[in-house]
């Protein structure tokens, strides 16, 4: 699934918001035929259905104003967690310098090549197998800095052994963080019944409009896209490294970092 989401994830939005588009419009045509037919038969106006399309409708956006809320929250964690583990990155890479000289090329070594995996692994989505090919690299270059940064302390400075632990722990924490933060999504069973308010809330707008003998394309219409725009941003939100709205540019945080490891 995650594949396929990597591979395809704008045709898949796009084809999410162009059938809620074209189902919201045909649900607010039945709606609207079912509302005529009824009037006609009855040869008078009735009555609308002003507390069940009240509820429908408070439902609806109460769901569609918290789907959107949880998405961009995420969205602003991911952005943190980016900044969060550049400066892990750093303090780890600051404290490096207190082990013994000898010790200190092999480590920076490994520790440039592990920033340059981590860097790489959110460059070249959305080629999942790539980014998960990287992100194994850095967690196999997280036990060969683990063992350097041991074997380079014991017997050492005491400071190096009390500060630097503490601080690759740090660097290597937020990196599972951060894995796991790109699964966190609501359930799927929100999103469906979210699609299934807005298909019935835009049955009932139909069954509403339907005291108009013409239509009333200037307000089902903007309806329609308004809604349907929403559900989209929504899903871009969800998936970051995927869509048209990215985090992308907080990559900086880190490529400036690994920049300065001379």
């Amino acid at each position: 699934m995650e594949r396929l989401l990597a591979t395809h994830f704008n045709l898949l939005a796009a084809i999410v918001a162009l059938f809620m588009f074209g189902g919201m419009f045909a649900l607010l045509e039945i709606g609207y035929r079912i509302g005529r037919r009824r009037r006609l038969a009855e040869g008078k106006d009735i009555a609308g259905l002003g507390t069940l399309e009240g509820g429908v409708f408070g439902l609806m956006g109460l769901l569609l104003a918290f789907s959107f809320s949880g998405a961009a929250g995420r969205f602003d964690d991911r952005r943190n967690m980016i900044v969060e583990e550049a400066n892990d990155i750093g303090t780890a890479w600051l404290r490096l310098d207190l082990m013994p000289i000898e010790s200190q090329p092999a480590i920076k070594d490994s520790f440039r090549s592990y920033v340059d995996s981590r860097i790489a692994a959110y460059r070249v989505l959305p080629d999942y197998d790539a980014a998960l090919g990287f992100i194994k690299r850095g967690e196999d270059l997280q036990g060969v800095i683990w063992k350097q940064a041991v074997a380079g302390t014991l017997g050492g400075w005491p400071p190096a052994s009390s500060l630097l632990p503490p601080a690759l722990n740090a660097m290597f924490d937020i990196t599972t963080t951060r894995k796991f933060a790109t699964r966190a999504h609501p359930p799927l069973l929100l999103y469906c019944l979210l699609a299934v308010l807005v298909l019935a809330g835009s049955m009932l707008a139909g069954y509403g409009m339907s005291g108009s003998p013409k239509r009333p394309w200037t307000h089902s219409i903007p309806f329609v896209l308004m809604v349907s725009l929403t559900i989209w941003v929504i899903l871009d939100l969800e998936y970051p490294r995927l869509g048209f709205i990215r985090v992308d540019n907080f990559d900086q945080a880190i490529v400036d970092v690994r920049t300065s490891m001379k």
